[in-house]
């Protein structure tokens, strides 16, 4: 039996209607549901697939699914790393509290799945420096988290590293920009969930001996600085300020950002001119952009950044000085048949910009052993055989392997 119900959404899958929403979340029968690793929540989570989509459904109560609702739109019209809010249900039977709906982010974990096994160091580092990276992006557009941790984030691999997702906002607020006090206050709170959460990893055994859980929380912080130092800091420059200007603006391209404008002054002490420069930061995603603008490929920073280089690469080989052309045909004649070469029951084991980025990262081993170029088709093979069908299906779980880390 179905019972009226209020849904605000802009673009509603009328799927949705179809849910039980009279009954309580943690009674949901288990044909509605889809298992996939969960996070730590206050609140009862499900998720749900739907024609092919997967939500996660959150039960909580109405003014903080309408605020967060709201601040998840306005961060994904800034084009923010968070999930999606796709609706909220509301005026449910017997008083059930109001659910809000996200869209599943594919290929993701949340942090206590990547710790199922212990993390070698290397590996919490590249967490480490995601979390820190997603902290001084939102911090970038004014976004004040109010309860950063790992329990609150989405991980998912980016060609070696990992891409770092916000997914719980209910806390946040959105300002023009965030005040030093502000930032300071967001790097607390997140020091201190941090550190809790990597004590509970040291007590469950998850956390490598040589881990120290306060170091963990510290290092958050520390990349956090090194980072937004990077960004923000006026330079000074003696002489060739253009060439100087020139070299910044391309460190800082090479760290994922565009830069708008360059702020610069000049003045005079005791006949010395001093000339300082501050740039303004205005995007993440510098090579993501780039790559959808030139080939239409949607893919993480440091996979657009892999997928370019093997672009440019493949322009250079053929001789070709327009880019368009060249990202067509290679595009043709190399992204989409390695991608096509992978059979229907491995497609779902990694998305296909990390694949791709895996296949000429694999070609490249191969071609060191054997002292010359093996070739891209014998590459895949080889890929495919001996290193694909081993992996976890990353659709459902973000495949791990203990000896890659």
């Amino acid at each position: 039996m179905l019972y009226p119900v209020r849904i605000t959404s802009a673009l509603v899958d009328p799927a949705l209607i179809d849910l039980p929403w009279s009954t309580p979340l943690e009674e949901w029968p288990a044909d509605h549901l889809v298992a996939l690793p969960q996070g730590i929540s206050r609140h009862v989570v499900r998720f749900v697939k739907l024609q092919g989509t997967v939500y996660a459904v959150k039960e909580t109560r109405e003014k903080i699914a309408e605020r967060e609702y709201d601040l998840l739109r306005a961060l994904e019209r800034l084009d923010a790393p968070a999930v999606e809010a796709v609706a909220i249900v509301a005026d449910r039977v017997n008083d059930l509290e109001p659910v809000l709906i996200t869209r599943h982010l594919q290929f993701s974990l949340p942090y206590r799945a990547l710790f199922s096994h212990t993390l070698r160091p290397q590996t919490l580092d590249r967490l480490l420096d995601a979390l820190a990276a997603l902290l001084v992006r939102l911090h970038l557009l004014g976004f004040f988290w109010g309860d950063c941790s790992l329990s609150n984030t989405l991980f998912r691999r980016d060609a070696g590293a990992f891409a770092a997702y916000l997914v719980d906002a209910e806390t946040g607020a959105l300002h023009l920009r965030l005040s030093p006090g502000q930032r300071s206050e967001d790097l607390e709170i997140a020091r201190t969930n941090i550190f809790g959460e990597a004590l509970d990893l040291q007590a469950a055994g998850l956390l490598h001996e040589s881990v120290d859980p306060e170091q963990v929380s510290d290092e958050v912080v520390r990349r956090y600085e090194t980072l937004w130092h990077e960004l923000t800091f006026e330079q000074a420059v003696e002489t060739d300020a253009r060439r100087q200007m020139d070299k910044r603006i391309r460190r800082l391209n090479e760290l994922g950002f565009d830069v708008e404008e360059v702020a610069m002054s000049v003045t005079e002490d005791h006949g010395e001119r001093r000339v300082s420069m501050r740039p303004k930061v205005v995007d993440a995603g510098h090579h993501s952009r780039r790559l959808l603008r030139v080939t239409g490929l949607d893919a993480e920073e440091n996979q657009a950044r892999a997928l370019l280089n093997d672009l440019d690469a493949y322009r250079a080989e053929s001789d070709l000085p327009d880019e368009a052309q060249a990202a067509h045909r290679w595009l043709t004649e190399v992204f989409y048949p390695v991608i096509r070469a992978v059979p229907a029951n491995l497609r779902g084991k990694l998305e296909p910009p990390e694949l791709f980025v895996q296949v000429i990262e694999h070609r490249w081993k191969l071609s060191e052993q054997a002292g010359r170029d093996v070739g891209l088709a014998p590459a895949v093979q080889s890929f495919l055989a001996d290193v694909l069908i081993h992996r976890p299906d990353e659709q459902a779980i973000l495949g791990f392997d203990p000896e890659d880390d």
